[in-house]
């Protein structure tokens, strides 16, 4: 965790946004994120990924393909799409202010997803994979989750114990054993790889956590974890790609799959 608090501020300038299901004309003067090629517009596929299989989960201007979790439509406040964003806005953390979580309409079982976040200062949200929903729990109590938080203003709050909760962590279960975030204000990249039981996530290039799920140690972090009351926790095959709204400005884009 030491190598984790070494992050330096970079001040983010306010963008305007528009509410729900609207949408905004494309073009992002954020800066380049990592990998990137300069002749690639943002979410979009370049002919190789296409013969590839990859499929775009977020086409930069609209919320289409996304619903709110549990429920049939997106939500009507909450989340925006601007600058070629999918965007969490910040809200006063009642559920009136809130959109709440969203997942994706398709479900994938085995894939790889690639992603890139923009953080706030104090963000926090999170990327859920094999969600299958339950209408009496919560997204976080049946599927695994990629961390995405501000890990510096987290740690220096020492209200906590942030094992396990920083960016690019297996949330709440296992810890990185590197330090891979960009400074508060620079476009991350993140990755998650689900081949059967055997899942990875990366950040920037290099691989955060390893596991396999259902086998004896995956079992025993979770029995030691706070998911351990929720039966079922994580136990599917197949599910939707999700994203967290914890009350905090988050910004997505490049948000894209290839099924195996």
């Amino acid at each position: 965790m030491t190598g984790r608090t070494g992050m330096r501020w970079v001040a983010l300038l306010g963008l305007p946004f528009l509410l729900g299901c609207q949408t905004a004309e494309p073009g992002d003067a954020s800066p380049e994120a990592e990998g990137q090629p300069e002749s690639q517009p943002y979410n979009t596929l370049s002919e190789d990924e296409i013969a590839a299989g990859w499929q775009l989960l977020f086409d930069g201007v609209s919320t289409a393909g996304w619903r709110g979790y549990n429920k049939e439509t997106f939500p009507e406040s909450g989340w925006g799409v601007a600058d070629g964003n999918l965007i969490v806005m910040a809200s006063d953390g009642s559920e009136e202010g809130s959109g709440g979580d969203i997942v994706s309409e398709d479900v994938f079982g085995d894939f790889e997803l690639t992603f890139e976040f923009l953080l706030t200062p104090v963000g926090n949200s999170g990327v859920f994979y094999r969600v299958a929903e339950d209408p009496e729990k919560a997204i976080w109590q049946v599927a695994p989750e990629y961390q995405v938080l501000d890990d510096t203003t987290y740690i220096d709050m020492g209200t906590m114990d942030m094992y396990t909760h920083l960016t690019g962590d297996n949330y709440d279960l296992q810890a990185s054993a590197v330090a891979a975030s960009n400074p508060i204000g620079e476009w991350n990249q993140g990755r998650i790889v689900v081949d059967g039981r055997h899942v990875e996530h990366w950040l920037n290039g290099q691989m955060t956590v390893e596991y396999e799920l259902f086998s004896p140690e995956w079992d025993a972090r979770v029995a030691e974890s706070k998911f351990a009351p929720h039966a079922g926790y994580a136990r599917a095959l197949e599910g939707r790609i999700g994203l967290q709204d914890h009350g905090h400005e988050i910004r997505y884009r490049n948000i894209k799959i290839r099924p195996f």
